[in-house]
């Protein structure tokens, strides 16, 4: 974990993991994995929820995806998730820097499995194509609620609109895994909450994950309920139900949590499952 920050303070890069306070960061540091948020560390949104801090964003970096090649390479990870802060004051939303560093990882590592978790870019569906253009095995951008707590929730977004980013992923000819997810516990009712599923079906989605919030520090929105595992059990299998390939529920479930696992299995099921019998078999 402290070899993982150093080589990350060293190239001045920043991880959703620590800029979020995950709950997850000291397992997920310690294997090592991170999820890497490009475009600096203020976002221009505040949404209620979201720890990272809001306010005017600096010029893009150009180095920054070469840096982050690099870091990528000296890790010798096999699977990289790329995330960001939202960019509005950007043309296209920070495609064009997502699409470059996609690149230049895939040029400096054989193999790699490169997964984005991306803003709705305001809707613009070109920028969505953009990015899928530089081939991302996995495109994620999550839902994060219910269309009734938007307002309260995600006041700069919109349900529809990132519906429709996950549409334009999914109708993309490169083809790439889509991905979304949801916090619980934020006041949701059933009902709505499987409606959205619905929904992310009809979209193409193809990955659902699904955790509980937790509120980061006193500044972000409450808490409203702390769902039970019975029930995370019970979304997971209305979700197989539902045709999604892979259903993550429970309340540690984050995005990009054991994300080479998520998309391993799909993506090379026959490796995944060379695994999970091997850590099944030293666990006893």
């Amino acid at each position: 974990m402290h070899r993982l920050k150093a080589i990350l303070r060293k190239h001045n890069l920043h991880t959703v993991c620590e800029e979020a306070r995950c709950p997850n960061l000291s397992e997920c540091f310690g294997q090592p994995t991170a999820t890497f948020m490009l475009m600096g560390d203020l976002c221009t949104r505040a949404c209620a929820f979201c720890s990272v801090s809001s306010g005017r964003p600096k010029k893009l970096n150009p180095q920054e995806p070469e840096s982050i090649a690099k870091v990528v390479k000296e890790m010798g990870l096999a699977h990289v998730v790329l995330t960001s802060v939202n960019r509005d004051d950007l043309q296209d939303g920070g495609a064009a820097h997502f699409a470059k560093t996609i690149q230049m990882i895939a040029k400096s590592v054989d193999s790699i499995v490169i997964e984005v978790l991306t803003p709705d870019f305001m809707g613009r569906l070109e920028s969505v194509d953009t990015v899928c253009d530089a081939k991302p095995a996995i495109f994620n951008h999550n839902t994060e609620t219910v269309p009734r707590l938007y307002r309260t929730i995600r006041p700069k977004a919109l349900y529809e609109r990132s519906l429709n980013i996950l549409k334009r992923a999914k109708n993309h000819p490169n083809r790439p895994l889509v991905k979304s997810g949801l916090m619980l516990g934020l006041g949701e009712k059933e009902e709505e909450l499987i409606n959205v599923m619905r929904d992310l079906r009809e979209a193409g989605t193809d990955i659902l994950t699904l955790g509980q919030y937790l509120q980061p520090t006193n500044e972000q929105i409450s808490v409203v309920e702390y769902i039970k595992q019975e029930t995370f059990d019970r979304y997971a299998a209305i979700g197989k139900q539902l045709g999604f390939k892979q259903v993550f529920s429970g309340p540690y479930v984050r995005s990009s949590y054991q994300a080479e696992l998520k998309g391993r299995e799909i993506l090379f099921p026959s490796t995944y499952h060379e695994i999970h019998f091997e850590e099944a078999f030293f666990k006893g």
